[in-house]
């Protein structure tokens, strides 16, 4: 199951450049989207870990499962690997993730956990094996990185989803809604469309959109503000999610997001879960989140709460970079693949 020395297999750490050609990075946000193979029965996925920590322990779950669907399962050195709160040193990490977007026997990539890290290693990967040859990437949180940087650079569709840390330890105690957001990866993975649907709910701006989807995790869409990975939302529908800040913060990043033309021209806005820190004592911003949005948002496009992605078990499985249509009524909302 681990290849112990992948790490060292293919190419040393030596022959990743620090940099590649400025013709590298052209603006994709306009351009038709490409999907990468969807997989079948005996394919390999790769395991990484870009970011935090995690254990091998930890990845048996995930590891498991995916075997259970038929896919073949490989991790790298990353997997185990500590360097205080990452998965080893940015070399390492990045030398880990380089060499499983080279692999050509790697069709997907789970990355172990999100955290923090990822933005530390992005400029050193080379992507041109991965522009020729694209395979799924798959993660959320800090994973928001690759999935800004893939989709704006180079157009290419990715899977926001759960990783190996959010599987259950035991499926047969683990809730519905919880399993059947992890399956959402496999019907992701083996090519099905997929089509969301929530309950009607009143906070919600009724209308319906069709583009191209991005997002992630609304502290990483802030942080890439202004880089090579900066995310273009023109014409696009887009998700945003969040855990463990003050209501405060979330309210200067919806700025940001407004201030910097990012909810000017949407074609749809879907608000997934945010979990925020209590205000402390004597401190209480006096804002809900829907007040928050609804200040900052154009006039023009729906706009759907409460969406089951983000730091939740109910955190379902979305393609980004490919075209969905979003319709939110007084019947509910729904949100459908092309592909």
């Amino acid at each position: 199951m681990k290849r112990k020395d992948f790490l060292t297999s293919v190419f040393p750490l030596a022959a990743i450049p620090a940099a590649f050609p400025k013709a590298m990075y052209v603006d994709h946000s306009l351009l038709p989207y490409k999907i990468p193979p969807y997989l079948k029965k005996g394919d390999v996925i790769g395991i990484t870990c870009p970011s935090g920590y995690i254990s091998m322990e930890e990845c048996l779950p995930a590891i498991n499962k995916m075997e259970e669907w038929g896919f073949s399962v490989i991790t790298d050195e990353t997997v185990d690997a500590k360097d205080f709160t990452f998965a080893g040193t940015d070399e390492e990490r990045a030398a880990g993730f380089q060499k499983m977007i080279d692999d050509p026997s790697i069709k997907a990539i789970m990355l172990g956990r999100g955290g923090y890290g990822a933005v530390r290693i992005i400029d050193k990967i080379d992507f041109r094996n991965f522009v020729k040859h694209p395979k799924w990437i798959i993660g959320f949180s800090d994973a928001t990185v690759f999935h800004c940087h893939i989709q704006q650079k180079f157009g290419i569709a990715t899977i926001h989803s759960k990783m190996c840390n959010s599987f259950p330890l035991d499926f047969a105690t683990a809730d519905k809604t919880q399993i059947d957001s992890i399956d959402s990866i496999r019907q992701c993975l083996s090519g099905e469309k997929m089509k969301y649907e929530r309950p009607v709910n009143y906070e919600n701006r009724f209308g319906e959109g069709t583009g191209v989807l991005v997002g992630g995790n609304l502290s990483v869409i802030e942080l890439l503000d202004g880089s090579v990975s900066d995310l273009k939302t023109d014409g696009k529908i887009l998700f945003i999610e969040d855990v463990g800040e003050y209501p405060y913060k979330i309210d200067g990043m919806l700025w940001n997001l407004k201030r910097s033309k990012k909810l000017d021209r949407l074609k749809g806005l879907i608000i997934g879960q945010f979990r925020m820190k209590p205000d402390d004592p004597g401190e209480e911003f006096g804002k809900s989140l829907w007040e928050m949005v609804i200040e900052k948002i154009a006039p023009h496009y729906p706009v759907c709460f409460d969406f089951p992605v983000g730091h939740v078990k109910e955190n379902y499985a979305l393609k980004c970079g490919m075209k969905h249509k979003l319709v939110v009524s007084d019947k509910g909302t729904s949100l459908e693949s092309f592909g």
